[in-house]
C-alpha cells in the first residue's frame, strides 16, 4: 500500500514559480507510477505530469516547458517545479500513484491511478 501526501502549495503571481513535493511511503512506492494531477473548481481533475520508475516523465500539453517533474526515491519523494505560472494554473493539486503498472505510466487518465493524497492548493494572481 502507497500513502502520499503533497506540501509546497501557496499562492504566488503570474510569472512565479513553485515547488510542490509529496512524500511517497509504502511497499510499493519505489515501483509506482507516481503523477501530479489538478482540479480546479468546477472542472474535472486532469493529468499535468507523470513519472515511471525509470525517472521518465511526460506532461500535458498545457504545462510542457514550464513544469517539471522529479522524483527521488531515495528521499521518498516526488516534486513538480512550476515556472512561469499562469492564473490559469489555479487549482488543488494531488500527486497520485499507479501502483498496478509494474512502475511503467499505464496512462494520464485519473482511473490509472488508485492511490491519492489530500491536495495543495495553488493560486495564481494576475
Amino acid at each position: 500500500q502507497v500513502q502520499l501526501m503533497e506540501s509546497g502549495g501557496g499562492s504566488v503571481q503570474a510569472g512565479g514559480s513553485l515547488r510542490l513535493s509529496c512524500s511517497v511511503s509504502g511497499d510499493t512506492s519505489s515501483y509506482s507510477c507516481l503523477g501530479w494531477f489538478r482540479q480546479a473548481p468546477g472542472k474535472e481533475r486532469e493529468g499535468v505530469a507523470r513519472i515511471n520508475k525509470y525517472r521518465r516523465p511526460t506532461y500535458a500539453d498545457s504545462v510542457t516547458g514550464r513544469f517539471t517533474i522529479s522524483r527521488d526515491n531515495t528521499k521518498n519523494s516526488l516534486y513538480l517545479q512550476m515556472d512561469s505560472l499562469k492564473p490559469e494554473d489555479t487549482a488543488m493539486y494531488y500527486c497520485a500513484a499507479d501502483v498496478r503498472g509494474g512502475g511503467f505510466c499505464r496512462g494520464g487518465s485519473v482511473s490509472y491511478f488508485d492511490t491519492w493524497g489530500q491536495g495543495t492548493q495553488v493560486t495564481v494572481s494576475s
